[in-house]
């Protein structure tokens, strides 16, 4: 190996290792000063006192729902995008335009979706400040990691596949629903493991779009405020009167949020995991 090479390789290996020791400090940190603070009460309850005692349940609860609202919403709209650009509309004009908007996308600022959700889900459309404007909105942050993942799971199918279908005389529709959806599924799933990640700690659209700084009971309807784990931490971090008195319950609740958005990522690499085998 040349000595440009080893350079190379080594500094390669430290920047992976300065990221894996960052993560590993962050995560021990939030384990060491949140495991305490975790009980039944504090998972079960909504919080009282100023939010220095009581749990966090409304707000795991408004956490969750706006992130199955968003999977909903971005996941389908992600994949037909993703098929049209790799499947129909490769190299065409249009197909350019839609990449140009996606990667446009993808490089907005978060607080500026939440400016846009205020203005076209909550005002123009008069949806409301609720959980359902904020999906939304959260849906269209994380598109581009929906359509960008899914495009190369596609591409990653080989074309083959495709031409033994058109040879057994089944349609574009057809061989694309039965033949090339089902090898790109685990690639579709790792987009969604990516917006559950991404959009599960986002708190800037939420300030404009129905997220609530305390409410002692549920949402009843999308189109209610909710609470929210990630802004549940802003608040009690900056407007806190007391934040050594709230520090313990700012670590369980990052945790809790840690611990979710975990759950969501380890349910689907284990769904992957099994359609993988079932293929092999």
């Amino acid at each position: 190996m040349r000595f440009k090479e080893k350079i190379y390789l080594s500094l390669t290996a430290l920047a992976t290792l300065i990221i894996i020791g960052l993560l590993s400090y962050i995560i021990f940190d939030i384990l060491k000063n949140g495991i305490g603070v975790i009980t039944w009460e504090f998972l079960s309850q909504p919080p009282r006192e100023g939010m220095t005692k009581g749990g966090i349940f409304p707000a795991i609860y408004g956490t969750l729902v706006r992130t199955l609202l968003m999977l909903v919403f971005v996941v389908p709209i992600g994949v037909f995008t993703a098929i049209y650009l790799n499947e129909y509309g490769r190299g065409s004009n249009f197909s350019k335009w839609i990449r140009l908007a996606i990667n446009n996308l993808a490089s907005v600022p978060s607080i500026v979706f939440g400016l846009f959700g205020m203005g076209f889900f909550v005002l123009f459309l008069r949806l409301g400040a609720g959980l359902l404007s904020a999906a939304l909105t959260i849906g269209i942050l994380t598109l581009p990691i929906v359509v960008v993942s899914t495009e190369e799971a596609l591409r990653a199918v080989p074309n083959s596949y495709r031409e033994a279908g058109f040879a057994l005389g089944a349609t574009k529709w057809q061989v694309i629903r039965s033949i090339v959806l089902p090898q790109a599924l685990p690639g579709i799933l790792t987009g969604a493991i990516l917006s559950v990640g991404r959009g599960m700690g986002e708190v800037a659209p939420l300030l404009f779009t129905g997220v609530a700084y305390y409410l002692p009971y549920l949402p009843s309807s999308i189109f209610d405020q909710f609470m929210d784990l990630g802004y549940h931490i802003y608040i009690m971090t900056t407007q806190s009167f007391n934040i050594e008195l709230t520090r313990p319950i700012q670590y369980g609740t990052a945790l809790v949020l840690l611990m979710l958005t975990l759950s969501f990522n380890i349910i689907a690499i284990f769904i992957r995991y099994r359609m993988r085998r079932k293929r092999s």
